[in-house]
């Protein structure tokens, strides 16, 4: 748990963060003993410059455990300050600290490698290796030489990493892969630790010659397959490129960790920002190799700003037509529910829930056949059926198989009553492939215990797992019972004759670059044979024009910038092979290939295409004041809302553009920091417009609003000038990283003598004790109730005394002097408004009531914030009395004392207990009065305070 130490006379911020690790007893909630532990000031068992601060750290990714050990994982907040990613583990009964593990090993002392993946958690395996993945850093250890997955640098940035867990809690680490373009990957904010690495099913996902098989995505939009045993290190593969199972291209960056299905052939699924989820089916190449190939996709994007949930999948036991893929997300249905096999290149959704107040990034968790999850706003939300079914019936009902074209399988279904109801209807919910028959006559009224029969038929039209539901539908009269009782219904189809498949019928490869991988880009398709025959492949033609040709001499499998791999020439009887497509342009450009698979199962269609470009040019601009134009950004300088009065709200647009020529990239922002949230003056109106994972076409624009919203403030203050910062980063590699600065010039209301429309004469200086003892300004020059503050300092700026200060109290009065008031007291003792402007203040009788305060202002020219001048009557013709400049000066001390600081004084007693004070007091005088003493202060103008200590 953050919190912070108690900030009690220390300097507040950052430093005050403090991390403590709980162990609460689940039946009591109590503390359990040796609990909690304070993770401040451990010192990296790897690095002993590096010591943990919590208020530079964040602790996002899910918590793991191991045995005894527990395990944390750290990163930074948008990665700010000098920080290092952490794996931090301690005992989960005696509390005792097993390891401290920075990222950042050294000797650099560079920040980076931050462990946060998106929340997602640190994962183990089931012979305990801990696996986790980091951010992007700044160390930069590894360049152009490659480096084996066993001999891993001391700076784990932009990697997956693999650690034993020995058995005293300790770490190891033992393998690591980091992509070949890390360099370029930290330039442009694009971390591969994102999402967490997805530890795959062994017992599905393998091979002849790879035993363990994990996932990981980034925001580069790579889909990296990876061997659990052999990681594949720095640039270790052919040309210098990843040594990895495979790679995806991916149409956006990832958040998320990778879902997967462990039945029914073995699916992986992937929540792309801003984009549909799509599907991988995992198979065994002709060379033992594990293929992922994608083929199929949701219908439903993602949301448009960060926070779509982690992948999560559950079934029925196991069952077959059971599973289900689950994701959260923070726009649109924040709960969705598809069916963990798709269908005809579709993932099928099931269900759509609104849940307000999602949190982002997260995942729901089960039990009891129910589906939890938790709100921004502080619920807990179940999902699963709240009532009880009125009727039991047997379900799941197995027709295993049926040929296509003959008569079907048919059996009885049986369902007995759990309550007295009446059966109003019987039918299935799709009624492709499954009918029924033999039905009683509606309504039927059964009693609790009678029996319910009728027949259910299975004929298929198309081959393969097929399902379905039929529906009971009732009504009764007993509370917390539904009114339909669901059976689910499953059978295979089977085909005689070959029958040609391919999924998924349409390959895209967008926004490539060109020549930005000299291997190019692959992708796969799986050629199916659905039958239960074997299948010849008659032919392949293939054109670079249209599906009707012309076609490329028979044996091509070069067609323009794409070439095909694996083309077989027959396919066992229900079986698949892996096509591969290598994209791989030397020019810019839009590319197509069409080729029709020709066989004794049908022939088929499959579309390829292919784009690619030039880097994108990022253009960032900059609403002007007055409407007419953009101010291009110039790293280093601030962009300007111009002055704004208080109460006053200016609202200017940001404009991020692609400015490279029409045959480029894809624009995509990898790093946007907005500045939101309440009170701040000056920020970003959402977090959304300019986003992380916005794309830009070339040629195109988006802008996002930011604004300057300047408080309520007394009159005649000085201005100030509230800003901001936005973060952001793109794919354009020469934009790098910017800290975007935004300013305005805050202007409060200015009242009384001007010297310039922004700036009056007499200035505010605060809010003074009243009779303390007596009156503190002399003389009264009216009490009315047009009173406001503009209107005294008029008329003690004009009195015959040519008055220094004016003051106002009681909404109505006010009063002026040429001696400032003793003591100055908090603004918030001066609230009550004046009696002819209800928007200012005139003084008030205190936060809790009961004082008497008023409302100070001071001639600047004859006041210079500490001693006030006495007036001056100047004669005709002489020149203008000198003034002291009003600008605070830092004095540096003597030869005893040297500046320390400003401290807040005691709450009780005074912090310095001797007191001298003299009106003509200043910092010099102070330190000779105090010569004697260790510590010498001033305050209020003229005291000078000593003591021993503080």
């Amino acid at each position: 748990m953050k919190t912070y130490r108690d900030q009690t006379g220390v300097e507040k911020g950052r430093a005050n963060g403090r991390y403590y690790v709980h162990a609460l007893d689940t039946r009591t909630l109590e503390e359990k003993p040796n609990f909690p532990i304070d993770l401040e000031g451990l010192i990296a068992n790897n690095n002993p410059i590096r010591m943990f601060q919590a208020g530079i750290h964040h602790q996002r990714p899910a918590l793991m455990q191991s045995g005894s050990y527990i395990y944390a994982g750290f990163a930074s907040h948008c990665v700010q300050y000098n920080f290092t990613g952490w794996i931090i583990g301690w005992h989960g009964t005696n509390g005792q600290i097993v390891e401290k593990y920075a990222t950042e090993g050294g000797p650099e002392d560079k920040k980076g490698g931050g462990v946060w993946m998106s929340g997602g958690g640190i994962a183990q395996d089931s012979a305990g290796r801990m696996f986790f993945a980091t951010g992007n850093g700044y160390a930069s250890q590894l360049s152009n030489i490659p480096v084996p997955g066993r001999q891993p640098p001391t700076s784990m940035e932009e990697a997956a990493v693999h650690m034993a867990i020995n058995p005293d809690g300790s770490l190891s680490i033992v393998d690591f892969f980091m992509p070949w373009e890390k360099q370029a990957l930290d330039g442009a904010d694009k971390d591969l630790g994102t999402s967490g690495i997805a530890l795959l099913d062994q017992t599905v996902f393998k091979t002849p010659t790879v035993a363990r098989i994990g996932c990981i995505a980034g925001k580069s939009g790579k889909l990296y397959f990876l061997n659990l045993d052999d990681l594949g290190g720095y640039q270790m593969g052919p040309n210098k490129k990843d040594a990895v199972l495979q790679t995806t291209e991916l149409l956006n960056s990832v958040f998320a960790t990778a879902g997967s299905y462990p039945h029914e052939g073995g699916y992986v699924y992937v929540n792309v920002v801003q984009h549909e989820t799509v599907v991988f089916k995992f198979s065994v190449g002709p060379n033992n190799e594990p293929i992922f190939t994608q083929v199929a996709q949701s219908l439903e994007k993602t949301a448009f700003i960060l926070g779509v949930g982690h992948g999560t999948t559950t079934s029925l036991n196991g069952q077959v037509g059971s599973g289900l893929y689950w994701v959260t997300d923070i726009q649109g249905l924040n709960l969705r529910i598809y069916k963990a096999v798709p269908e005809n290149g579709v993932l099928v959704l099931l269900k759509g829930m609104n849940i307000p107040g999602q949190i982002k990034f997260s995942r729901p968790s089960f039990g009891d056949g129910r589906a939890y999850l938790t709100t921004s706003d502080g619920y807990l939300v179940a999902v699963g059926s709240p009532v009880n079914p009125p009727l039991l019936c047997q379900s799941p009902v197995e027709f295993s198989n049926a040929t296509i074209g003959d008569l079907g399988v048919t059996k009885e279904l049986t369902c007995t009553a759990n309550i007295a109801l009446s059966v109003t209807g019987i039918g299935p919910r799709m009624a492709q492939y499954f009918s029924v028959s033999s039905l009683p006559t509606f309504p039927l009224t059964l009693a609790v215990g009678q029996t319910l029969r009728f027949k259910a038929t299975f004929q298929p039209t198309t081959p393969g797992p097929l399902s379905d539901d039929i529906y009971v539908n009732t009504t009764n009269s007993i509370a917390n019972y539904a009114g339909i009782t669901p059976i689910a219904v499953r059978g295979i189809g089977k085909a005689l004759v070959p029958v040609l498949s391919i999924s998924p019928n349409t390959v895209s490869f967008p926004g490539v670059i060109t020549g930005e991988n000299s291997e190019g880009y692959v992708r796969s398709v799986e050629l199916y044979n659905q039958g239960s025959t074997p299948m010849t492949i008659t032919g392949y033609d293939i054109s670079i024009v249209s599906e009707s040709g012309p076609f490329l001499p028979p044996g091509t499998t070069q067609a323009g910038p794409f070439k095909f791999t694996g083309l077989p020439t027959t396919i066992p009887a229900e079986s698949s092979v892996t096509v591969s497509i290598n994209f791989n342009p030397t020019a810019n450009g839009n590319y197509g290939a069409y080729v029709q698979v020709n066989s004794d199962g049908g022939n088929k269609f499959l579309t390829v295409v292919g784009a690619s470009g030039g880097y994108p040019k990022a253009k960032l601009e900059f609403e002007k004041v007055d409407g007419t134009g953009w101010v291009t950004y110039n790293p280093g300088t601030s962009f300007s809302f111009g002055t704004v009065f208080e109460q006053v709200t200016r609202t200017l647009k940001m404009r991020l553009g692609n400015d490279a020529p029409s045959d480029s990239g894809v624009l995509g922002i990898t790093v946007s920091k907005p500045p939101i949230g309440s009170g701040n003056v000056v920020a970003a109106r959402n977090s959304i417009d300019l986003g992380e994972g916005t794309q830009i076409l070339p040629g195109e624009s988006q802008t996002a609003q930011l604004f300057c919203s300047v408080p309520k403030s007394q009159v005649n203050v000085d201005p100030y000038a509230p800003n901001t910062t936005w973060t952001m980063n793109t794919n354009d590699p020469l934009f790098e990283k910017q800290d975007i600065h935004f300013i305005c010039d805050a202007v409060s209301e200015q009242r009384g003598p001007l010297k310039s429309p922004t700036h009056a004469k007499y200035r505010y200086i605060g809010c003074f004790k009243e009779n303390n003892p007596g009156r503190q300004l002399a003389d009264q020059l009216y009490g009315s109730d047009t009173n406001e503050n503009g209107m005294c300092i008029t008329a003690c700026a004009g009195a015959p005394g040519n008055f220094i200060f004016a003051g106002t109290q009681y909404h109505r009065e006010c009063w002026c002097g040429n001696v400032i008031p003793t003591l100055r007291v908090g603004d918030e003792e001066c609230n009550f408004d004046c009696s002819g402007d209800g928007k200012q203040i005139c003084g008030g009788n205190g936060y809790f009531g009961g004082g008497s305060y008023i409302s100070l202002f001071a001639d600047e020219d004859r006041h210079n914030g500490q001693v006030p001048i006495p007036p001056t009557t100047t004669e005709p013709g002489t020149p203008d009395p000198t003034t002291t400049p009003s600008v605070p000066v830092d004095n540096p001390g003597n030869d005893i004392f040297g500046f320390a600081g400003c401290y807040t004084e005691a709450t009780t007693g005074r912090a310095l207990s001797v007191l001298k004070a003299a009106d003509d007091m200043d910092i010099n005088k102070c330190l000779t009065f105090c010569g004697a003493y260790d510590y010498a202060g001033v305050e209020y103008g003229y005291f000078a305070s000593l003591p021993r200590a503080f």
